[in-house]
């Protein structure tokens, strides 16, 4: 059964994956919202922002990243509710496949797009003057974090695909996602903002991934961050999982 599970994800992950190559606009799309972003913050705000780092581009690359991911999950849900409006999980349902594995090709191929997305950001980055003293093992250390998030963000991706009831509600999920970084350490220290939003801040999900990525490319000790970055990412990754299967099985009853 666990054979016949991973070879059914294969095949469909290299359906996916096909037609991520023939639609290759929507990695660079993907990509390229971050990179405005992150062109706008570094040569327009950035010489009026105190971030206490040498580097600007340095120190909000991270958030960039996270917004990067949030953009990209996005067309996962695209894509995951016009397979099911065109019917093709009912046709896909009617072979003998392993259930699930129609799920974990979109995931799959989300998580390719995403990393191919990162890499074209993380290019530009260097271009524009980031420098980072990190070793392989902190590199290492930051692409698993973000796998682990780009997987967390895809399955609560797959719960609006298969819910919405319209493409743009299917998509327009990833909204509030995008905008999360800004109330963050992304950006800017939390030491600068007021009361209750330095409290929520402080306190969600993003400023601990954030921290943790920025000290480990600054070659830093990353102390507690990491496990608490790495606690809300497997958290999120397990309930989102969770709500996704419990909506395809209704989905497909």
């Amino acid at each position: 059964m666990t054979t016949h599970f991973f070879g059914d994800t294969v095949v469909l992950t290299g359906r996916s994956l096909r037609h991520i190559t023939r639609s290759a606009d929507t990695i660079i799309t993907t990509a390229i919202t971050p990179i405005a972003m992150m062109v706008l913050f570094v040569y327009v705000f950035g010489g009026a922002i105190n971030s206490g780092s040498d580097s600007y581009v340095s120190y909000q690359l991270p958030g960039i990243l996270l917004i990067t991911v949030a953009s990209g999950v996005s067309y996962t849900a695209f894509r995951l509710f016009l397979d099911m409006q065109s019917g093709i999980f009912e046709r896909l349902q009617s072979m003998p496949i392993a259930r699930s594995s129609v799920l974990w090709a979109h995931v799959l191929t989300s998580l390719v797009a995403n990393l191919v997305a990162l890499v074209l950001v993380v290019l530009v980055a260097i271009v524009m003057g980031f420098r980072t003293s990190a070793g392989v093992l902190a590199w290492l250390e930051v692409a698993g974090i973000m796998t682990l998030f780009t997987l967390a963000l895809t399955w609560l991706a797959v719960i609006p695909g298969l819910a919405a009831t319209s493409a743009t509600g299917a998509s327009g999920f990833a909204y509030p996602l995008i905008f999360l970084p800004f109330v963050s350490s992304a950006f800017v220290p939390t030491a600068t903002m007021p009361g209750p939003v330095r409290v929520f801040a402080e306190n969600q999900p993003v400023t601990s991934i954030v921290d943790t990525i920025r000290d480990l490319f600054a070659g830093k000790p990353v102390g507690g961050d990491i496990w608490v970055a790495l606690g809300w990412c497997g958290g999120i990754l397990v309930v989102a999982y969770f709500f996704a299967m419990r909506a395809y099985r209704h989905k497909i009853a």
